[in-house]
């Protein structure tokens, strides 16, 4: 296994492998879509014509029930020295503006739900295509044999996005490379993790199936398949011992957990900080890729898959959904830096989409994919930068249009993976994550 690590890395490097910034990936996945307008992209002009017709041409929208210009109901400031614009929503994120490097001009292809988080995700809007976190578990291989590659975070109730487990799936590329989905809050991390015999026993037993499997596979003169499933076994075999023992924060101290928000009365924020706090602890212990799920407020037809999804009382569900993950992003990327992780750690905050500068009835915002903003911080990025932007009312991109498979090349970049080499063969081609298509934004890397 090492020496085929070993071998995959070189090969990487004889085509133009780029140096590597980071080792880990940790991706605050907001699914529903944040409204730019109201996070990290100011427009005045929204607020100087609130309620005003639209002077432009309005693209059909997911419902098409638009009514008129909408000024955001939160206040923007500058922060840090880079002089960075962020909505007061978001203050706490916004304190470290200068780790930050926002990217305000996002766009997606599609602009539904499901299939927006299948592009936001594997690059492609349709069920089949490895994950990100499949593709860099593959590329990277494994720093802990005893946890998985690439893991989900849920916890206080939430659930997977619109399109199911699909969005975390290896796809073609050997199973062991799938998201394992870890519950933060449960006494049960992974469900039947705790052994119900004894090791030995346990040990000898998978050892007698490890040899019949191979045997299998060199019967077929060698099948990723069944490897897959001798390398899922093995590590099914040591997660006994080691997701406990990582999802276990009792040694973290209270001066952490406060940090994080463990002590809140929001329930809802305190179960997102245990995601945090866990991200940290995975990522120390060398997992590649690790997701965080948000928890449905209910507000605005924001369910529980889709929790940013305000198509009314936007001011009240993205207020209710930016209180849930402000403070543990922040203190995230406190945490990460006071331990030196976060020159090695990648953190990338996206949706699938954004939200229109006009109303959806009366206070709402529909799904806007022509512009809207994400950012990265740590492992490499240039904090305190922006890159590209969206017209005066925050609709569409008017500089530096940028695409999921811009972001997916320029995090493949950070992590010393040349995306264009970055191959799997599969149906007959060469398949990468980025299609035919992305380029590494230079501009925000330092």
């Amino acid at each position: 296994m090492a020496l085929t690590g070993m071998m995959h890395r070189d090969l990487l490097a004889a085509g133009g492998k780029p140096p590597a910034k980071a080792k880990n990936v940790i991706l605050c996945y907001m699914s529903g879509g944040v409204s730019q307008v109201d996070s990290f992209d100011p427009k005045p002009r929204l607020n100087a014509e609130h309620g005003k017709p639209m002077p432009m041409k309005v693209e059909r929208t997911q419902f098409n029930n638009n009514g008129q210009i909408l000024g955001s109901p939160f206040s923007f400031k500058k922060y840090g020295g880079s002089g960075m614009e962020v909505s007061d929503i978001f203050a706490k994120t916004a304190e470290h503006a200068d780790e930050l490097a926002v990217i305000r001009s996002m766009t997606s292809s599609v602009n539904e739900h499901a299939q927006g988080n299948f592009l936001a995700h594997t690059g492609f809007p349709f069920l089949g295509h490895p994950s990100a976190g499949a593709w860099i578990s593959h590329g990277l291989g494994s720093a802990n044999d005893n946890l998985p590659t690439y893991c989900v975070l849920q916890s206080g109730g939430a659930v997977t996005p619109h399109g199911g487990v699909g969005l975390f799936s290896n796809g073609f590329l050997p199973a062991q490379h799938q998201a394992s989905v870890l519950k933060a809050d449960s006494p049960d991390p992974v469900s039947n993790i705790k052994p119900s015999q004894a090791k030995a026993l346990q040990r000898k037993r998978l050892d007698f199936v490890n040899q019949i499997d191979k045997q299998f596979s060199e019967s077929l003169g060698g099948n990723d398949k069944v490897d897959a499933a001798i390398k899922n076994y093995e590590t099914a075999f040591n997660m006994q011992a080691a997701v406990p023992e990582v999802c276990d924060i009792s040694g973290e101290s209270e001066a952490t957990k406060k940090l994080y928000g463990l002590d809140s009365e929001n329930q809802k924020l305190a179960a997102y900080a245990k995601q945090a706090l866990l991200a940290r602890r995975l990522v120390e212990r060398g997992v590649r890729f690790v997701e965080l799920s948000c928890l449905t407020e209910g507000i605005g037809a924001g369910g529980a898959a889709n929790p940013w999804d305000q198509h009314s009382a936007v001011e009240k569900g993205h207020r209710a959904m930016a209180t849930q993950v402000d403070q543990p992003i922040a203190a995230l990327i406190t945490d990460l830096k006071a331990r030196g992780l976060l020159d090695e750690t990648l953190i990338v905050f996206t949706g699938e989409f954004g939200r229109t500068p006009f109303s959806q009835g009366s206070d709402g915002r529909d799904h806007n994919p022509f512009g809207f903003s994400v950012w990265m911080a740590g492992g490499g990025i240039k904090g305190g930068s922006v890159y590209g932007a969206t017209d005066d009312y925050g609709y569409k991109v008017v500089d530096k249009p940028t695409t999921f498979f811009d972001l997916w090349a320029t995090v493949l970049h950070q992590l010393g993976i040349n995306h264009e080499d970055f191959t799997y063969r599969y149906a007959g081609r060469d398949v990468r994550l980025t299609d035919v298509h992305g380029h590494v934004l230079h501009d925000v890397l330092s």
